[in-house]
Protein backbone atom coordinates (compact mmCIF):
# COMPACT_ATOMS: atom_id res chain seq x y z
CA UNK A 1 0.00 0.00 0.00
CA UNK A 2 0.74 3.58 -0.83
CA UNK A 3 0.21 6.80 -0.76
CA UNK A 4 -0.50 8.08 -3.43
CA UNK A 5 -1.08 5.07 -5.46
CA UNK A 6 0.16 6.22 -8.32
CA UNK A 7 3.66 8.27 -9.68
CA UNK A 8 7.23 7.79 -8.56
CA UNK A 9 7.50 9.92 -5.63
CA UNK A 10 5.45 8.79 -2.30
CA UNK A 11 4.45 10.21 0.86
CA UNK A 12 4.87 6.83 2.75
CA UNK A 13 4.80 3.03 1.78
CA UNK A 14 4.10 -0.09 3.40
CA UNK A 15 4.95 -3.33 1.80
CA UNK A 16 6.03 -7.44 2.37
CA UNK A 17 9.16 -8.49 0.90
CA UNK A 18 10.27 -11.80 -0.07
CA UNK A 19 14.36 -11.57 0.93
CA UNK A 20 15.97 -14.62 -1.72
CA UNK A 21 19.82 -13.97 -1.60
CA UNK A 22 21.78 -11.20 -0.22
CA UNK A 23 23.13 -7.93 -1.70
CA UNK A 24 22.36 -4.03 -1.38
CA UNK A 25 18.93 -2.36 -0.68
CA UNK A 26 17.78 0.47 -3.00
CA UNK A 27 18.72 4.02 -2.05
CA UNK A 28 15.54 5.49 -0.69
CA UNK A 29 17.34 9.40 0.00
CA UNK A 30 14.65 11.11 1.21
CA UNK A 31 12.80 8.75 3.05
CA UNK A 32 12.98 6.77 6.53
CA UNK A 33 12.63 3.25 6.40
CA UNK A 34 11.75 0.49 9.24
CA UNK A 35 11.92 -3.05 8.61
CA UNK A 36 10.49 -6.13 10.67
CA UNK A 37 11.62 -9.67 10.54
CA UNK A 38 8.28 -11.84 9.51
CA UNK A 39 9.71 -15.34 8.37
CA UNK A 40 12.93 -16.55 8.10
CA UNK A 41 16.29 -17.91 10.24
CA UNK A 42 17.53 -13.78 10.12
CA UNK A 43 19.58 -11.32 8.50
CA UNK A 44 22.65 -8.71 9.06
CA UNK A 45 21.85 -5.19 7.88
CA UNK A 46 25.34 -3.77 7.01
CA UNK A 47 25.08 -0.05 7.05
CA UNK A 48 27.57 2.45 5.06
CA UNK A 49 28.67 4.22 8.09
CA UNK A 50 29.96 0.72 9.63
CA UNK A 51 26.70 0.10 11.67
CA UNK A 52 25.21 -3.72 11.74
CA UNK A 53 21.83 -4.75 13.05
CA UNK A 54 21.09 -8.39 13.07
CA UNK A 55 17.46 -9.76 12.88
CA UNK A 56 16.74 -12.99 13.92
CA UNK A 57 13.85 -13.37 15.76
CA UNK A 58 10.53 -12.59 14.49
CA UNK A 59 9.26 -8.73 15.77
CA UNK A 60 13.10 -7.49 15.49
CA UNK A 61 13.34 -4.65 13.61
CA UNK A 62 15.31 -2.03 12.27
CA UNK A 63 14.59 1.80 11.70
CA UNK A 64 17.31 3.61 9.44
CA UNK A 65 17.76 6.39 6.70
CA UNK A 66 16.92 5.71 3.16
CA UNK A 67 19.70 7.03 1.80
CA UNK A 68 22.07 5.22 3.96
CA UNK A 69 24.46 2.07 1.80
CA UNK A 70 22.95 -0.96 2.98
CA UNK A 71 24.16 -4.24 2.54
CA UNK A 72 21.74 -7.12 3.79
CA UNK A 73 23.26 -10.85 4.74
CA UNK A 74 20.83 -13.56 5.24
CA UNK A 75 21.37 -15.84 7.90
CA UNK A 76 20.69 -19.10 6.91
CA UNK A 77 18.17 -18.93 3.81
CA UNK A 78 15.43 -16.31 2.42
CA UNK A 79 13.34 -14.13 5.06
CA UNK A 80 10.65 -12.35 4.54
CA UNK A 81 10.32 -8.56 6.33
CA UNK A 82 7.79 -6.06 6.45
CA UNK A 83 9.06 -2.70 4.97
CA UNK A 84 7.78 0.70 5.52
CA UNK A 85 8.71 4.05 4.13
CA UNK A 86 7.42 7.68 4.65
CA UNK A 87 8.78 10.76 3.71
CA UNK A 88 11.03 12.67 5.53
CA UNK A 89 8.70 15.72 4.76
CA UNK A 90 6.39 14.00 7.27
CA UNK A 91 6.68 13.04 10.89
CA UNK A 92 6.40 9.09 10.82
CA UNK A 93 7.16 6.55 13.89
CA UNK A 94 7.16 2.99 13.79
CA UNK A 95 7.32 0.15 16.40
CA UNK A 96 6.81 -3.23 18.02
CA UNK A 97 3.69 -3.27 20.36
CA UNK A 98 3.57 -6.00 22.42
CA UNK A 99 0.05 -6.99 23.12
CA UNK A 100 -0.26 -8.70 26.99
CA UNK A 101 -3.55 -10.00 28.75
CA UNK A 102 -5.39 -6.81 28.61
CA UNK A 103 -6.78 -4.50 25.96
CA UNK A 104 -4.32 -2.31 24.41
CA UNK A 105 -4.68 1.22 23.29
CA UNK A 106 -3.06 2.57 20.27
CA UNK A 107 -3.72 6.72 19.75
CA UNK A 108 -3.49 8.14 16.33
CA UNK A 109 -3.38 12.35 15.41
CA UNK A 110 -3.74 11.78 11.65
CA UNK A 111 -3.03 8.48 10.06
CA UNK A 112 -2.35 4.88 11.91
CA UNK A 113 -1.09 1.72 10.59
CA UNK A 114 -1.87 -1.71 12.20
CA UNK A 115 0.11 -5.33 11.22
CA UNK A 116 -0.35 -8.25 13.45
CA UNK A 117 2.77 -10.17 12.87
CA UNK A 118 2.12 -13.60 14.48
CA UNK A 119 -1.33 -14.11 16.25
CA UNK A 120 -4.70 -13.28 15.24
CA UNK A 121 -6.32 -9.97 16.96
CA UNK A 122 -9.34 -8.22 17.78
CA UNK A 123 -9.74 -4.72 16.90
CA UNK A 124 -12.06 -2.17 18.58
CA UNK A 125 -12.67 1.41 17.54
CA UNK A 126 -13.51 4.69 19.52
CA UNK A 127 -16.73 3.54 20.43
CA UNK A 128 -15.47 0.73 22.01
CA UNK A 129 -18.53 -1.59 21.21
CA UNK A 130 -17.39 -4.96 21.14
CA UNK A 131 -20.00 -5.96 18.10
CA UNK A 132 -17.68 -4.03 15.90
CA UNK A 133 -14.81 -5.58 16.66
CA UNK A 134 -12.89 -6.06 13.70
CA UNK A 135 -10.70 -9.31 13.49
CA UNK A 136 -7.16 -8.84 12.22
CA UNK A 137 -5.54 -12.37 10.84
CA UNK A 138 -1.56 -12.73 11.35
CA UNK A 139 0.13 -10.51 8.33
CA UNK A 140 -3.55 -7.82 8.05
CA UNK A 141 -3.34 -4.65 7.69
CA UNK A 142 -5.43 -1.91 9.11
CA UNK A 143 -5.32 1.69 8.38
CA UNK A 144 -6.92 4.51 10.92
CA UNK A 145 -7.23 8.06 11.12
CA UNK A 146 -7.79 9.88 13.52
CA UNK A 147 -8.30 8.28 17.12
CA UNK A 148 -7.94 5.17 19.10
CA UNK A 149 -8.30 1.75 18.92
CA UNK A 150 -8.14 -1.35 21.36
CA UNK A 151 -6.24 -4.36 20.43
CA UNK A 152 -6.94 -7.09 22.34
CA UNK A 153 -5.34 -10.53 21.72
CA UNK A 154 -8.28 -13.62 20.96
CA UNK A 155 -6.16 -16.04 22.81
CA UNK A 156 -4.97 -14.45 25.93
CA UNK A 157 -3.86 -17.62 27.48
CA UNK A 158 -1.95 -16.29 30.57
CA UNK A 159 1.23 -18.55 29.94
CA UNK A 160 1.50 -17.61 25.98
CA UNK A 161 4.28 -14.95 24.77
CA UNK A 162 2.66 -11.22 24.46
CA UNK A 163 1.69 -11.37 20.50
CA UNK A 164 3.52 -8.40 18.41
CA UNK A 165 2.26 -5.88 16.26
CA UNK A 166 3.78 -3.52 13.92
CA UNK A 167 2.53 0.12 14.89
CA UNK A 168 3.46 3.47 12.68
CA UNK A 169 2.01 6.99 13.21
CA UNK A 170 1.98 8.99 10.29
CA UNK A 171 0.94 12.87 10.33
CA UNK A 172 2.02 15.89 8.38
Amino acid sequence: MRVPLGGDAFLWRVSVAHIDSSGPFSDFAGYSRSMVLLRGAGLTLKFGNGEQRVLQKIGDSAAFDGAMPTRCELLQGPCVDLNFMSSKSLRADARIVRLDQGPTALSAPDSALIFSLEAPLLLDGDAGDAGDAVRLEPWDLAVFSQGTVRLRRIEADRLSAPSAVFFATISH
